[in-house]
């Protein structure tokens, strides 16, 4: 299949995998670039030493294309993503911050910039900025999504830009590929499909639980991390969505996720006289980061809290990544073909 992103990127299937934090690890980046998509690179909880040593080693288990994610609001994200200028890394996603500075330096090398969006003001801004597409996250989606479902918000930004657009928030299979192209689209990106294959890290009790559950079974909230975002509902997860942390408390937790990252003390600590509101919300972002492990790594869901998208009421089995992505190929062909019936009578 060939669209706007396939030949963006030189890749075989319009199908992005994007960066999940302790989900899109080296194993499952090379996987889905090997299967003919392109893997995303988190970067969230790696530093810079470990970010470089995870691009080289997607290097070992991959020829194809691929990228790394970067959330520029968050501690040591701009070090992250100064390493994959310096590794050339072919496509680097931002989000959440300007990056402007990132679109000039890969340009001099030939790399390619997608920008996350989830309003058409931050889409014309990243147009703007020179990126080379953009990755728009409607309301559907796991984690930070935006206020208006996929079905409504990929079209309206399509409208406005004449950059290619991954569409993000409520896709997991063939069908859901067929209508993100219909919407203008020219390819998904399917976070909680790829979190629950064979080759994904996250724990088999929580992929397990995946498949069980149902579209209606999220939560979507502003007080589990600071920003809206969209998480599995569990009693855990109800809890600590009821109110947001005490900031003394989160502030104190937060230190563990500059430290993941190798933040210097003395730098969080002036942040948050600097700019207080910015660290308040980093500080509750922080103090998830030990929920999240619980679920991801752990598989604990009586003590941790799980990013999960409402796709998850259509992941019905755990397979491997070439199976999915060929799964999802053959089923989108056969939609397309029994599609033109409607146009022939």
């Amino acid at each position: 299949m060939k669209t706007s992103i396939t030949e963006l990127f030189g890749i075989e299937k319009p199908i992005v995998l994007p960066g999940m934090s302790w989900i899109s690890v080296p194993e499952l980046v090379a996987a889905v670039s090997n299967a003919g998509g392109l893997g995303i690179l988190a970067t969230g909880p790696l530093s810079k030493e470990q970010t470089r040593q995870a691009i080289r080693k997607i290097r070992e288990l991959t020829d194809k294309p691929f990228g790394i994610g970067v959330t520029l609001m968050m501690p040591g994200a701009k070090e992250n993503a100064k390493v994959a200028l310096e590794e050339q890394v072919p496509v680097i996603n931002f989000s959440l911050g300007k990056g402007d500075w990132i679109v000039k330096a890969a340009k001099q090398y030939g790399g390619k910039v997608i920008a996350t969006v989830v309003t058409q003001k931050h889409a014309l801004a990243a147009q703007k900025s020179g990126v080379d597409a953009l990755l728009v996250t409607g309301h559907e989606a796991a984690a930070h999504g935006g206020e208006v479902t996929s079905l409504c918000l990929v079209p309206s930004i399509t409208d406005i830009v004449n950059i290619p657009v991954i569409a993000a928030g409520g896709f997991a299979d063939g069908r859901g590929l067929i209508a993100a192209l219909s919407l203008g689209a020219g390819g998904v990106a399917m976070g909680s499909r790829f979190a629950t294959s064979k080759e994904s890290p996250l724990h088999q009790h929580v992929k397990n639980t995946v498949v069980e559950k149902d579209v209606e079974q999220t939560i979507y909230s502003k007080n589990f991390d600071g920003l809206y975002a969209r998480v599995m509902k569990t009693p855990m997860a109800e809890k600590a969505t009821r109110r947001p942390m005490n900031f003394v408390m989160a502030t104190v937790k937060s230190f563990k996720a500059a430290k993941m990252v190798d933040m210097p003390l003395w730098k969080l600590l002036l942040g948050l006289l600097s700019q207080f509101d910015k660290i308040k919300m980093l500080s509750l972002f922080g103090a998830a980061t030990e929920k999240l492990e619980a679920a991801t790594i752990h598989g604990d869901l009586e003590h941790g809290v799980q990013f999960i998208g409402q796709s998850q009421g259509v992941i019905r089995n755990i397979e491997s990544v070439q199976t999915l992505m060929d799964n999802i190929m053959v089923e989108a062909k056969d939609i397309a073909s029994r599609n033109r019936h409607y146009f022939e009578q």
